[in-house]
């Protein structure tokens, strides 16, 4: 039979391979003239609104959502390249009434492939990753649900099954409004079934995938802001300012996140000077490096904090930090290693209470680098209830410098062996760097970056190092 011949609606053109957004009525906009090719058939992400104005670049945004939309653009590219041919999937409960002519063809001229399915179960079977864009006829049954009377139940249920995908939505003509509601539940156009032939399906069929796209990478876009400004919040809760007002000491810290997290993990440390004179320090890590521990270890440092500036100390502190972990904590099985301090207002003496945590580094003048004590080490928080920290004296002297890490310092690979720096490893490389003449920043510059490079690489863990120092 004669293909119909279209009214002038149409769906804008994407030879330029950027998408276009839907007329602001959700209808279908008029058809637009061929533009010149994008070289790099990208996808350009902007704000939260496809095509709206004051469009932005992902240049302008932090590393996180550049990662996300380099990742997302990528992609697109990939697909929509010449080598890989589009594909279309029919879900028709009518296919041999089907308004799809047997000719499609792809922006390079090449023919998009086509799938039929008759119902929603059916096209789940259909529906693989090479599938790019989804023809829905809107009038197509929702099976198991008889009585649902919402006209757009098969198109979200579609949605459901199909996020990634692009959908578009085929009516009756007339049916404008039904097509617009579709556009505003997800679809990315809406067609009509008696005024459909094979130029203007096929470049529908491109705009959707292309839009899809936008879409995607622009979400993807609002999802790396969002996480930049998850890791600035927890940065300054993790890594605080310290309180050594009237102190002689000097303070140095350095962070270093794992590779491949985009927050930073549970690893937190403090240093506060109480009015009568003692500097109270601590480095603490919570097992695991999702947000849920990275928030648990910004709680567990305000509450170090607020109960040092309290007057509580040793054993006492230690419990009342660990009642908190375990009524903050979303598992019983998640717990935290820390490591206290206290050293008093002469300076030359200091309490040390470990619970599960890695003993302090100390070095001073004729005193080569050594480990504290760590005879008296407590469990970590929240794994034994009722459990009991010692405090243990210890003398410092008259000029030293204490160093306070989490593990992270001490569990990286050195070289191909295999084995691991630990806390030998690491008293004799910093006995070295001391003689180097190295200190402060740049001692823990020097140090973390040691570690890094007999890893091989980006060590696993979080790093977190402290410093303090006293000159005589």
């Amino acid at each position: 039979m004669p293909v119909p011949v279209p009214r002038q609606r149409a769906i804008p053109a994407v030879e330029s391979g950027q998408a276009q957004a839907a007329s602001p009525g959700g209808g279908p906009s008029k058809e637009e003239p061929p533009r010149q090719a994008d070289p790099t058939g990208n996808t350009t992400a902007g704000n939260a609104t496809a095509g709206g104005p004051g469009r932005t670049t992902a240049t302008r945004t932090n590393s996180a959502a550049r990662a996300a939309v380099t990742a997302t653009t990528g992609a697109a590219a990939k697909a929509g390249s010449p080598e890989t041919p589009l594909t279309l999937l029919v879900i028709e409960d009518d296919p041999g009434g089907s308004a799809v002519v047997p000719e499609l063809l792809d922006a390079a001229g090449k023919p998009i492939r086509v799938r039929t399915a008759r119902n929603l179960t059916e096209a789940g079977r259909l529906l693989t990753d090479d599938v790019h864009c989804i023809l829905l006829d809107l009038a197509l049954p929702v099976t198991g649900r008889p009585d649902d009377d919402d006209e757009l139940a098969v198109l979200k249920h579609v949605l459901e099954l199909a996020p990634r995908h692009a959908v578009l939505a085929l009516t009756a003509s007339g049916e404008t409004e039904r097509g617009a509601q579709a556009v505003r539940v997800g679809a990315q156009d809406y067609l009509f079934r008696d005024e459909l032939d094979s130029r203007l399906l096929s470049r529908a069929i491109r705009y959707a995938v292309e839009r899809k796209r936008s879409d995607t990478a622009e979400r993807r876009l609002a999802e790396g802001r969002v996480r930049a400004q998850e890791n600035r919040r927890l940065e300054r809760g993790l890594l605080p300012t310290p309180l050594l007002d009237g102190s002689s000491l000097r303070f140095a810290a350095r962070y270093r996140p794992g590779r491949s997290r985009a927050l930073l993990g549970g690893d937190f440390y403090d240093t506060v000077r109480t009015p009568d004179g003692t500097v109270h320090a601590m480095i603490g890590d919570v097992c695991g490096h999702g947000p849920d521990e990275a928030a648990l270890g910004v709680e567990l440092r305000i509450a170090w904090r607020a109960l040092t500036l309290a007057g509580l100390c040793g054993d006492e502190l230690l419990g009342t930090l660990q009642q908190v972990l375990e009524h903050e904590r979303s598992d019983e099985e998640i717990f935290a290693t820390l490591c206290t301090v206290d050293i008093a207002p002469d300076g030359r003496r200091a309490g040390l209470c470990l619970a599960g945590h890695p003993s302090p580094l100390v070095a001073g003048p004729g005193r080569p680098a050594q480990l504290l004590p760590y005879d008296n080490n407590g469990p970590a928080l929240g794994l034994l209830p009722g459990a009991r920290w010692p405090r243990t004296q210890v003398e410092l002297g008259a000029e030293w410098s204490l160093m306070l890490y989490t593990d992270g310092l001490i569990e990286g690979r050195v070289g191909d062996s295999g084995e691991r720096l630990g806390q030998d490893g690491m008293v004799r490389m910093v006995r070295r760097q001391l003689s180097e003449g190295l200190r402060g920043e740049q001692l823990l510059r020097a140090a973390v970056n040691e570690v890094r490079d007999l890893n091989g690489g980006e060590l696993t863990d979080d790093v977190a190092v402290v410093l303090l120092d006293r000159v005589g």
